[in-house]
């Protein structure tokens, strides 16, 4: 039976720390992830209930496999466990986000469920926060499955990224960190539509480290993330959402392509008074110049489309993602960044 949520209800509705901020929050984004549930819970629970109070909240894309019904199951079993679960697939980056801006811990953990980021970090990520740091990231020294093209784009994507973005973005790490929640609430105060966590976190700063660890094959089934796509997508959120570099670089090449242009021209002026009517003007250079300038053209108008489709994004301020229900988990932003609203909660 659905009913409506207030401040009152959802309170209430919260497991062994009800009314009380827990003090981990682990948001744990899933899509079609029936099979790796309990392997999860099996080993993060223990180490949470070693370091206090905590919450585990399941960012759900509806599925088509029995994710939501296993999710309920471990729900009934233990009070801290809460699921959200979107009116559509979404994707990772919107059901990471929106975990993190619905989460009530005072520290918040974000991590993949198919165990290639380890639980057993969660301890030493926080311990190494409460040396002074509001982040604490996890980078990968190792990439346990990861084909050599996939090693090699990431490494290339994070150089080009690093070198034109206004913000460092740290190199071979993923979502898998543990924020203060004044870096929650400096997130929630962002209106950015892309949701690229690691480069609005460093955006936001504050005292931040890593810690390397060693990243593990997929635990059981396939990702459900393209390895190629999803990268090249990432990327483009690295470089056209916090960098205006390409614009500049057009400008550049245009006037690169203008000066060589003159040259050209003079020198064919020369070319031809010095050799008359027998200096070649044939159709080969004319048809590589035309296909030259076509492409460059054709470049310049796709990084400027890049973006204006991202401030047509901005502009139509859609939302990032949409809660259809809850179960046992309290509902501050139902639709993106202080946008508040209640949802249905489901027992």
């Amino acid at each position: 039976m659905d009913a409506r949520v207030d401040a009152s209800s959802a309170d209430r509705a919260q497991g062994a720390y009800r009314g009380e901020a827990p003090l981990i929050s682990v948001v744990v984004p899933v899509y079609k992830e029936e099979n790796n549930i309990r392997p999860f819970l099996a080993r993060t629970v223990p180490i949470l209930e070693q370091l206090g109070s905590y919450e585990i909240i399941f960012s759900l894309d509806p599925s088509p496999d029995a994710t939501e019904q296993l999710i309920r199951e471990e729900i009934a079993r233990n009070p801290n466990i809460g699921l959200m679960v979107f009116s559509r697939r979404f994707g990772q980056s919107a059901a990471v986000m929106a975990g993190i801006l619905n989460c009530r811990g005072q520290w918040c953990v974000v991590i993949d469920v198919d165990l290639q980021d380890p639980p057993e970090m969660i301890e030493t990520l926080w311990r190494k926060a409460q040396e002074g740091f509001d982040v604490v990231r996890a980078r990968r020294e190792s990439r346990a499955g990861e084909t050599l093209l996939r090693r090699v784009v990431t490494q290339t994507g994070y150089k080009l990224i690093n070198s034109i973005a206004d913000v460092p973005i740290p190199r071979n790490t993923g979502e898998f960190r543990i924020m203060s929640r004044r870096v929650i609430e400096e997130l929630r105060g962002l209106s950015e539509s892309h949701g690229f966590l690691r480069g609005l976190v460093a955006l936001v700063g504050f005292p931040q480290t890593e810690i390397l660890f060693a990243r593990a094959a997929r635990n059981i089934g396939t990702g459900n993330y393209n390895r190629y796509i999803g990268s090249i997508k990432i990327g483009f959120d690295g470089i056209f959402g916090f960098s205006t570099v390409p614009l500049r670089m057009m400008v550049w090449a245009g006037f690169g392509i203008a000066l060589l242009s003159a040259l050209a021209i003079f020198v064919v002026i020369i070319l031809k008074i010095i050799h008359g009517n027998e200096y070649p003007m044939g159709t080969p250079t004319i048809t590589i110049l035309v296909l030259f300038m076509g492409g460059v053209q054709l470049t310049a108008i796709g990084v400027l489309g890049e973006y204006i489709g991202r401030i047509y994004d901005e502009v139509r301020r859609r939302p990032l993602y949409i809660i259809e229900h809850a179960v046992n988990c309290t509902i501050r932003d139902a639709r993106g960044p202080n946008t508040g609203g209640a949802v249905a909660v489901r027992q």
